[in-house]
């Protein structure tokens, strides 16, 4: 086989990614429209057959839980978390005349018939949200309005409407790449001999806004969609590359296969990638993000809902750009989480470098959002649900376990252990220097 260059080599990626980027949209990867889908098929739900829209809506909403919830769900279960929920937000006591959904619609009915009509909304609203919030794991599921969906949406792809980085150099929004260098001069010089706390917190600000707003590619796309950049380089040493991701995006894999696809220094043999505070975030791309690392085809993770396991492997192979990095450091803490906790575990599997920090959050849920057919006077909702479970490439779940690192950070003797693997105390001195920051 002809090896492809770098250039064709990233084109090659991009294509394929955009190809595929439809049904990529990761830990809200939304695959809900299926849902509906097969749901309009089936002309025996029984919400489709009831007039009164906060009734359809409640059993709408039980239908969904019962076939997208992660675990499987009795009607017995099911309905008592729905007259629980009742009793919490009416403060009153219900009873079910049955324990399935013909039960839950009968108890909201009788409820229903005795309540203003401007109570209803809030009143139903309320129930499924309660339910939601008490499947297991307690709080990871919830009721949206398609506002709060659309600022999930933006979450995971790293946009964050509510700042607005041109502030923290106090530049006008849009203001040229050259008055940022002058602005980031200035505001680094004002700070120059300040030791504090604060100081150091304004200076990692404006050293962030030099990165987005100082580099052509980014500044575009935060000045188009405010999107953020999910993949952070800096060369710290002649040999050493420290990359951070601090959430996993629907476009981390070309924005990663870009910035790797950039660094042309051939003196670069050790990388120090950085995934501690990860949120997570599009849980789908890792079949592509973690193919450049561990191969084409391989067998990366594994997701439960309803007593089925589902087999993810990589969708794309070895990156010639990264081949240079035959040493790599993955750094992890607490606050690693969901989609970064199962890649720390498939670099563990497939040794892809030493995993150094603190053991990972243990937030082992895919949440994937369902829109609901039925609107609520002028509101239409979602059921935002933990759909499955994720599992470690040794088979364990990650939610409540996480994943250890290889190098416990509070360990005194760290730093030993970590120099047994590489013998270079630049390398060793590079980790310490971000782990302390």
């Amino acid at each position: 086989m002809i090896p492809f260059s770098r250039k064709k080599t990233s084109l090659f990626y991009g294509i394929l990614f955009i190809i595929v980027v439809g049904i990529v949209v990761g830990l809200f990867v939304l695959k809900s429209d299926n849902a509906v889908n097969e749901k309009d098929a089936d002309s025996t739900t029984l919400f489709k057959k009831i007039e009164d829209p906060y009734i359809a809506f409640t059993l709408e909403s039980y239908e969904s839980i019962k076939k997208n919830y992660w675990e499987a769900i009795t009607d017995e279960q099911l309905s008592e978390l729905f007259r629980l929920a009742l009793n919490h937000v009416t403060k009153e006591t219900f009873e079910l005349s049955s324990k399935d959904e013909l039960g839950v619609q009968s108890m909201i009915t009788n409820v229903l018939e005795q309540k203003p009509q401007e109570t209803k909304k809030d009143l139903t609203a309320l129930v499924v949200h309660t339910v939601l919030q008490n499947l297991q794991p307690l709080g990871r599921s919830a009721l949206y309005t398609t506002v709060e969906e659309k600022k999930l949406r933006e979450t995971v792809a790293n946009i964050d409407r509510e700042k607005n980085i041109y502030d923290t150099l106090s530049l006008e929004t849009g203001a040229s790449i050259d008055e940022v260098e002058k602005a980031y001069e200035e505001k680094k010089k004002e700070l120059d001999g300040d030791t504090s706390e604060e100081a150091k917190k304004k200076l990692e600000e404006i050293e962030y806004a030099k990165v987005v707003l100082g580099d052509e590619a980014k500044k575009a796309q935060y000045d188009e969609n405010k999107i953020e950049p999910t993949v952070l380089t800096e060369v710290i040493s002649p040999n050493i590359l420290y990359m951070k991701i601090p959430v996993l995006s629907p476009q981390t894999f070309n924005e990663f296969i870009g910035v790797s696809d950039s660094i042309t220094n051939e003196k670069l043999n050790t990388l120090i990638l950085d995934i501690r505070g990860n949120i997570g975030g599009a849980i789908d791309t890792l079949q592509w993000f973690l193919g450049p690392f561990i191969g084409p085809n391989q067998y990366a993770y594994d997701f439960f809902h309803q007593g089925e396991y589902t087999p993810y492997k990589t969708q794309v192979g070895w990156l010639p750009s990264l081949t240079k990095y035959k040493r790599v450091v993955i750094l992890i803490d607490k606050n690693s989480q969901s989609s970064a906790e199962v890649m720390a575990a498939t670099f563990t599997k497939y040794n892809v470098g030493v995993l150094v920090g603190e053991p990972t959050k243990g937030w082992g849920t895919v949440e994937n959002t369902f829109p609901l057919e039925t609107k609520v006077e002028d509101t239409t909702y979602s059921l935002y649900l933990v759909h499955s479970i994720t599992l470690r490439p040794d088979g364990q779940p990650v939610e409540g376990r996480g994943v250890d690192p290889m190098i416990y950070i509070n360990d005194p003797k760290w730093k030993e252990q970590l120099n047994v693997y590489f013998n270079d105390n630049k390398l060793i001195s590079a980790v310490e220097k971000f782990v302390n920051k």
